[in-house]
């Protein structure tokens, strides 16, 4: 199935690329959501005309992401949970918890721009959390879990 890319898409192109992709991923993924275009004639002609208001847009994205990611570098968040005395959690420290600490500083981090590779968080100490605001943009930040009193 041959798409025209709406927007940056991670690992397949830029804006205006024309790609062959899977029926599937371009029916149920790229399509609905508004990042791709069947490539007809029609299509490509009304992206012609389109594209400056595209890459205006992706620009302003771009723009906002590396701002957002300038308040969060070498931000340093604390996390108090309930730990046992051998330094483990009773439950987990996961996306939802640190999303809902962001928002009490004042910074709105969506759950899904929360990356944690190893899961959710078990132990307390300092552990590196990345932040993937933008394809073009991740910031790391730390996050320091505690015990609770």
């Amino acid at each position: 199935m041959n798409v025209i890319l709406l927007d940056k898409v991670e690992n397949l192109g830029a804006i205006g690329d024309l790609v062959n992709v899977k029926p599937g991923y371009g029916r149920n993924f790229l399509i609905p959501t508004g990042k791709a275009a069947l490539a007809t004639p029609a299509n490509i002609k009304e992206f012609d005309a389109r594209r400056d208001d595209l890459e205006k847009t992706a620009a302003e994205d771009l723009a906002a992401a590396k701002a957002r990611a300038e308040l969060l570098t070498g931000m340093e968040l604390v996390i108090p949970a309930n730990a046992g005395s051998e330094g483990k959690l009773f439950g987990s420290v996961g996306p939802i918890d640190i999303a809902a600490a962001l928002e009490k500083v004042g910074v709105e981090v969506a759950r899904a721009e929360i990356r944690l590779p190893d899961g959710p968080l078990h132990e307390l100490g300092d552990h590196t959390v990345g932040l993937h605001l933008h394809i073009d943009v991740n910031v790391d930040i730390t996050v320091q879990i505690v015990a609770e009193n």
